[in-house]
């Protein structure tokens, strides 16, 4: 009897692993691998369009790049960028969350209304934000108003950056407001229910049982924002020609990493340090994350 129960055990294991191998296969192969490699690569002197000249070099990319002072402004930018994107769009998304969980007429409408700006195309909204804040756009129009004299937004380093960090807002907030839709509409009525009885206000309501409920929603929303702003690229690849200008103002870390490995420099060793770099500093701003939040809420 003991046997066979071992016997089975075996077997759902086995199972389980052979549903698993394709999975561990496409994941291997163009996501752990790849890492690995770049890791590898970092060690190196590597000219892509040359590597018979490669040569390892140990830490010399690292040190490099501590040194480099357009990495040092790439990452500050991401950094500022970051800290300025993240705590607003998450601010709003939950606002707009919970304006169409409230059940106001059209919340439909609404919902596909915030969202589709996250399902258009970069290429198509850089496109249209290059219009918007060029001197003679609509956002110039709109402050000319109010007396505001016109500005070239991606064209003055003071407010290039911001320009990106605007637009960014409003074409992801949709996504976020999504994710934590999903997350209201998960907590128990019950819960309000009760507190009402109580005699709960709606605010004390959103302190005591929205806010606390939502914290598994929200650690992931500020985990994978955290994540998207880091790794910046299109918009502003996008919205400079590919340059990060002006005065690199609106240089990000993965396009200048980019432009190390294809945009014309073509040092693959010293790009994969880079991209290296961030994934620790990603790993490490995610456990953070997470040990701030603490353990998952259960009631």
């Amino acid at each position: 009897m003991l046997s066979r129960l071992r016997s089975q055990k075996v077997q759902e294991i086995a199972t389980a692993y052979l549903f698993l191998v394709p999975a561990i296969v496409i994941l291997g192969t163009f996501v752990i691998g790849p890492v690995l490699y770049a890791i590898y690569l970092s060690f190196f002197d590597y000219d892509i369009l040359s590597p018979e000249t490669a040569r390892f070099i140990g830490l010399g990319n690292y040190l490099e790049a501590f040194r480099d002072p357009v990495f040092k402004k790439a990452f500050t930018n991401v950094v500022i960028y970051a800290a300025g994107v993240v705590p607003t769009q998450m601010v709003i998304a939950l606002i707009l969350a919970l304006m169409v969980t409230t059940g106001v007429r059209g919340q439909n409408f609404f919902r596909v209304a915030y969202f589709i700006p996250t399902v258009t195309s970069s290429v198509v909204v850089s496109i249209m934000f290059l219009y918007i804040y060029s001197k003679t756009g609509l956002l110039n129009h709109i402050l000319g108003w109010f007396g505001i004299p016109p500005v070239s937004w991606m064209e003055n380093a003071r407010t290039a950056l911001l320009s990106i960090m605007m637009m960014n807002v409003w074409s992801t907030v949709g996504q976020y407001m999504v994710l934590f839709t999903a997350g209201l509409n998960d907590i128990p009525d019950s819960y309000y229910e009760a507190a009402m009885v109580d005699g709960a206000t709606y605010w004390q309501r959103l302190r005591y049982i929205t806010l606390p409920l939502l914290r598994p929603t929200t650690l992931f929303v500020s985990i994978m924002s955290v994540i998207g702003t880091l790794q910046l690229f299109d918009q502003p690849y996008l919205m400079t020609n590919g340059q990060g200008g002006p005065a690199d103002a609106t240089m990000t870390v993965v396009l200048y990493v980019y432009k190390n490995a294809f945009g014309g420099y073509f040092r693959m060793g010293y790009a994969s340090a880079l991209a290296t770099i961030l994934f620790v500093v990603i790993l490490a701003l995610t456990y953070i994350q997470k040990r701030w939040f603490g353990e998952e809420v259960q009631y």
